[in-house]
């Protein structure tokens, strides 16, 4: 099962402050124990919503809103995405973030569709595509 990890906005990371050394440690640190468990599949921290626009859709229309965004706590201040074996495995994972003890903060945690979710609808054909393209996208190395 994959899950991803959302770590929420706050006032700070939409300031675009930096973490502190040690926080960079700890979370450097978090981050290996997780490769080490071979349960992480990524993670990334996401620059503050003013370098970031959202892509609106509407009656066939779309509109470009440039950040920043007002709702911070809606917001994603960085994510992982996990493989493990079941929800209350990825929630064992998310207690420990090494959060500070002053930071108030709130990660969500989401499980990613599956193939085998989507049923009858995702056809041989829809598959085989979705597997090519996941090949063909893994081996980007980016």
């Amino acid at each position: 099962m994959r899950f991803m990890i959302i770590l929420k906005s706050d006032s700070n990371t939409e300031a675009g402050v930096m973490p502190t050394e040690q926080e960079l440690t700890d979370m450097g640190n978090y981050n290996e124990e997780l490769v080490k468990a071979g349960v992480m599949l990524a993670g990334e921290g996401l620059q503050p919503s003013s370098k970031g626009a959202r892509v609106q859709f509407s009656d066939g229309k779309t509109t470009v809103l440039d950040g920043p965004f007002s709702e911070t706590k809606e917001l994603i201040a960085g994510f992982w995405l996990i493989q493990v074996k079941s929800r209350d495995e990825a929630v064992e994972w998310v207690k420990r973030v090494p959060i500070s003890a002053t930071q108030e903060t709130e990660i969500e945690i989401r499980q990613v569709f599956e193939a085998e979710d989507f049923g009858n609808e995702f056809t041989p054909e829809l598959r085989e595509q979705e597997d090519r393209l996941r090949a063909q996208s893994a081996s980007l190395g980016r």
